[in-house]
């Protein structure tokens, strides 16, 4: 009997834990060829601009991950790194490979005086490669100082009432009198930033960086008051100095109001984070053609509608009219919501009643086993043989 021959794009993200996006894409790949051994599967490991988008991308397009020793969140040395994209001209960076909150002891938590400036070098060190696209992935920040760390590693020079360097951290902020840019890095000005983040808080208020992400990062509520005192201070110096308003963005607020530092300082574009991955890893061009599309992450509940993967990867999947299909460790509450945002079914891995530590020990095994089940459903419903 003839084997149906089918183009099937494959676009996770990762199960956090357990499974990089690659490996993810490589576990699904392996369960539809024991039913599809001749298909074309097109991997297109995701991200949605957080943790894992450098490994995402890096592996989307045949890049390499470049490594960095930089000043980390508390002024103490880091190994960080970026990507280089296939093609040499891109790199990706996660805010977090710098400035995260995993670099900062849980009792040594504290935004009024951890710092972005590891960011900027990462930037410094890619640009010195020649590359003329950034794309920022804001997320998972230890800082509250709205990238003004940074902007002083790329030669920004904020000053206080006497002409002095201010301090680093998101208390300093509250001391800046001026912003003097003109021994900012001039090779910024070459380069494209696009600032990838699935939050869209602004910059200060009950809504902003210092009140909602604060406290995750070891602030009190006195210490919230301050930072977004001194956010709004900043945004006013900004505003009379570079003439740029930054306060109320959407996605000013992210990573500790590295997003409005993006903005003033790199000139970059906030985008949501699935969007720029999407983009930069050429998904929408490799779905032309394809019968399937299958995405999935570790869970899917009712937050996933909002910028991430799944939805990113069916949003675009449905300017084709193709079926998607969402694999997840978990389906929490609210998962039947990407339903109507272009998921067209939902299958759990976990086979049953299991420990967490027995469902990530498994993952690989569970998400083979799913996507061979899901291939054979799928032969069901086409009158298709399957094997």
């Amino acid at each position: 009997m003839q084997r149906q021959t089918m183009k099937i794009v494959i676009a996770p993200d990762s199960f956090k834990e357990c499974l990089t996006a690659l490996e993810a894409a490589d576990a699904i790949e392996a369960g539809l060829r024991r039913v599809w051994p001749d298909a074309d599967c097109v991997k297109v490991p995701m991200a949605d601009g957080g943790e894992g988008t450098v490994r995402s991308l890096v592996d989307a397009t045949g890049g390499k991950i470049i490594k960095k020793q930089v000043t980390g969140p508390l002024g103490k040395p880091v190994d960080g790194f970026f990507g280089l994209l296939g093609g040499g001209d891109t790199a990706v960076i996660e805010m977090a490979a710098a400035a995260g909150i995993d670099y900062v002891p849980r009792d040594q938590r504290n935004p009024l005086k951890t710092t972005t400036f590891g960011v900027g070098e990462l930037i410094r060190a890619a640009i010195d490669l020649g590359v003329r696209h950034v794309i920022l992935g804001l997320g998972g920040s230890a800082t509250n100082d709205g990238g003004c760390g940074m902007a002083q590693a790329l030669g920004a020079r904020l000053l206080d009432s006497e002409g002095n360097t201010i301090g680093r951290g998101g208390a300093a902020l509250a001391g800046l009198a001026s912003i003097d840019l003109s021994e900012l890095d001039s090779r910024i000005a070459e380069v494209r930033f696009d600032i990838a983040t699935d939050v869209t808080n602004p910059l200060i208020g009950s809504k902003g960086a210092s009140a909602i992400f604060g406290p995750q990062k070891g602030a009190s509520p006195e210490d919230v008051r301050v930072l977004d005192e001194a956010l709004g201070h900043f945004a006013r110096i900004v505003s009379r100095d570079l003439g740029i308003a930054i306060d109320q963005v959407p996605g000013a607020g992210a990573a500790g109001g590295l997003g409005a530092g993006a903005l003033c300082f790199l000139g970059g574009t906030i985008h949501p984070g699935v969007d720029a991955v999407i983009r930069a890893a050429g998904l929408e061009e490799k779905m032309r053609g394809a019968s399937l599309v299958i995405t999935g992450e570790g869970k899917i509940d009712g937050q996933t509608i909002f910028g991430k993967t799944p939805v990113g990867v069916a949003r675009y999947a449905k300017k084709f009219g193709l079926p998607v299909v969402a694999l997840a460790g978990s389906l929490a509450d609210g998962s039947r919501s990407v339903y109507s945002h272009g998921v067209d079914a939902l299958f759990s891995i976990v086979p049953g009643a299991v420990s967490l530590d027995e469902a990530l020990a498994h993952a690989e095994t569970n998400l083979t086993r799913t996507a061979e089940n899901l291939a054979r459903v799928w032969c069901l419903a086409q009158h298709l043989p399957n094997e």
